[in-house]
């Protein structure tokens, strides 16, 4: 079993980059990989809890929290969500906050690293 970790920096609107990511890490748990997801950026929006669910439209929450049963490890970057004005209430259950030695730590111990998006 191999250890994935992804950082992602991409938020939904305008981009399949996390659409990607979803399919990505879901894949690699099907294989019997471990999957860590770092988000930051603008892609903290992943991790907003009671979206609207409109038609043709994705949203993180569902997903996330999929990924997150299955035992994936999502952490988002603190400074970078509190910034874009989502408070810990406002998150999927089971989201680790932290900065970015979380990342860090487990770029260090992943035998694959894929860093997703960023301006």
């Amino acid at each position: 079993m191999a250890v994935l970790t992804i950082g992602i920096f991409s938020s939904l609107v305008g981009s399949m980059t996390p659409d990607f990511m979803f399919k990505l890490s879901e894949a690699a748990l099907e294989k019997g990989h471990k999957v860590n997801i770092w988000v930051s950026g603008n892609a903290v929006s992943l991790i907003k809890n009671h979206q609207k669910h409109l038609k043709d439209y994705s949203t993180g929450e569902k997903p996330l929290a999929a990924l997150i049963q299955k035992g994936v490890e999502v952490c988002t970057c603190e400074a970078c969500t509190l910034a874009r004005g989502i408070q810990k209430p406002d998150a999927v259950e089971g989201v680790q906050w932290n900065a970015m030695h979380w990342y860090l730590a487990k770029v260090h111990g992943s035998d694959r690293v894929l860093h997703m998006g960023g301006e």
